[in-house]
């Protein structure tokens, strides 16, 4: 199971955080919750409350992304990132990161104006050179420029891409982003009011084959043993101290 798009937001705010204000990091709960929160430099803007943040730290900490890292004599839990470990990123490809983490996709320019806080890139080319091996190893994906666009955008592909999938159906060419994939080719059949063929001729579409009682049970019981492995390493990771 991929990161969900509040996975992504916390593991990007912490990252964002370390590398511009490092006095206040590790972040405590209640701090990454505004950062994860703020108007600025997000995309989109959230309303996340602090068991949800507490939640993905979680399930963060079983990836190995994140990790408590508050002493013994601390009065608030604090909490750090683990990326360059975890994904064996450089400071450059951290730093790009976690600027497509929180802001979505964008355009190499975008990137080197924004990441200017995380990391100073010499020029245009760095940021380049950066994408190209990020999109090498599977982390990021290039979107070919659309009418209207000047540049190439990049996307992240660590998680939290269901929201951002939508408009990528919009890039097909031939295919109008108002209308569901198919919707064309329904319409020559159908006739110029976009009836289905199965409107005029009194037919009914075929019924989609139900999924053997055997596979749903065999699958229902492969995620239990996925939970119950997920749920004993959580109790580890909260051990620690």
């Amino acid at each position: 199971m991929e990161p969900d798009a509040v996975e992504i937001r916390v593991a990007g705010c912490l990252v964002e955080k370390q590398r511009t204000t490092p006095d206040v990091y590790p972040l405590s709960l209640n701090a990454l919750r505004l950062a994860c929160n703020q108007s600025t430099n997000r995309s989109p803007v959230v309303d996340y409350d602090e068991q949800t943040v507490a939640e993905a730290l979680r399930r963060l900490a079983l990836r190995g992304w994140t990790r408590l890292a508050s002493g013994a004599g601390s009065r608030a839990r604090k909490y750090r990132h683990l990326l360059p470990e975890a994904l064996g990123v450089d400071d450059e490809e951290l730093a790009v990161l976690a600027v497509l983490m929180l802001r979505g996709s964008q355009t190499p320019g975008e990137l080197k104006g924004r990441s200017e806080r995380l990391h100073a890139f010499r020029d245009l080319a760095a940021v380049q050179e950066t994408l190209a091996r990020l999109v090498e190893r599977g982390y990021v994906v290039r979107h070919a420029r659309r009418p209207g666009q000047k540049e190439d955008r990049y996307q992240q592909l660590l998680g939290g891409l269901e929201e951002a999938a939508a408009p990528a159906a919009a890039e097909v060419p031939g295919e109008s982003p108002s209308r569901p994939p198919g919707s064309e080719r329904r319409l020559a059949e159908g006739g110029a009011d976009g009836a289905e063929p199965g409107d005029r001729t009194g037919g009914a579409e075929p019924t989609p084959a139900l999924e053997p009682a055997e596979d749903r049970l065999t699958r229902v019981e492969r995620e239990l043993g996925e939970l119950r492995a997920e749920l004993s390493r959580l109790r580890e990771a909260l051990g620690e101290d």
